[in-house]
């Protein structure tokens, strides 16, 4: 008889044991409220996860092709099957062509995008798997803003017009600042030196950044001295294949970066990079 009591306490306490270890990693969990922003690595293209605290999730890109479903499944947890917003840049290949299955495979909320036409087959395809999943369509205009809650915001900068057809659609390409709590991000698409420039002009030493995503795979379009300058980064990520046939990141880019003493981390070198922010200061995992 006294074995049996003894085992009961034994069961009691391994029962306790269980219980206290489940509620230390709830309240741990709780305490960190954490953003996480990850550059993935869909090779020459740009592909940019982003979930708040509470589990709100957004797509900026989804690369050219189906890499992106292997990066996001990385990153999701199990039965998760569902995206709140999709954002494309702009409706260049590498940027949306991996889209289409990434809207077929999982619930989508919206759609965003800046309103620019394209006479390509992967446009096409993304706006048709628009339509057969019925997500709904905005367009991305200066001041408009995509709360996804507990604080997390991301402010549209550009485009600030409506543009039609234009055949450098990279002119057309939004740039949005990410911001949660102290901390801020620059994403900025494709958008070129005249883009950066006329943002200069708005907003000035409001387009201060902890991380600045380099403009264009690091292209010498982009990431103009002045642009670099007032968002001031802590770190600059560039988006771009490995041994890719553009050459991007080209050098002057890379000796800008340098002269400004700016780190560089690029998907071609690391694959995926993930950051985190507390809302008080950023860290890459």
């Amino acid at each position: 008889m006294e074995r049996v009591k003894r085992n009961a306490r034994i069961y009691v306490l391994v029962l306790l044991a269980v219980a206290l270890f489940f509620v230390a990693r709830e309240l741990l969990g709780a305490s960190e409220r954490l953003l996480t922003v990850a550059f993935l690595d869909v090779g020459q293209g740009d592909a940019i996860f982003i979930e708040a605290p509470n589990g709100n999730q957004l797509l900026i890109d989804g690369g050219a092709g189906r890499s992106v479903l292997r990066e996001l499944g990385g990153l999701f947890s199990f039965g998760d099957r569902s995206i709140d917003a999709v954002l494309a840049t702009h409706p260049d290949k590498d940027h949306i062509g991996g889209l289409p299955d990434v809207l077929r495979r999982f619930e989508v909320g919206y759609f965003i995008e800046p309103g620019v036409p394209a006479d390509t087959g992967a446009y096409k395809a993304l706006l048709e798997a628009v339509s057969e999943n019925k997500i709904t369509r905005v367009l991305a205009r200066r001041g408009m803003e995509v709360d996804l809650g507990d604080g997390v915001v991301l402010q549209v900068l550009y485009p600030d017009h409506d543009f039609g057809r234009t055949k450098d659609t990279n002119s057309a390409s939004i740039v949005a600042k990410l911001t949660y709590g102290a901390t801020e991000f620059m994403l900025t698409g494709d958008a070129p030196l005249a883009v950066e420039a006329r943002l200069v002009s708005l907003d000035g030493a409001g387009l201060a950044a902890d991380v600045l995503k380099a403009g264009h795979h690091g292209s010498r379009t982009s990431s103009g001295a002045a642009f670099v300058g007032a968002v001031g980064p802590a770190v600059a990520v560039i988006s771009a294949g490995k041994d890719n046939s553009y050459g991007h990141p080209h050098q002057e880019v890379l000796s800008l970066l340098g002269r400004l003493r700016i780190p560089v981390v690029g998907t071609y070198e690391k694959g995926t990079i993930v950051f985190e922010s507390d809302g008080s200061s950023v860290r890459m995992r």
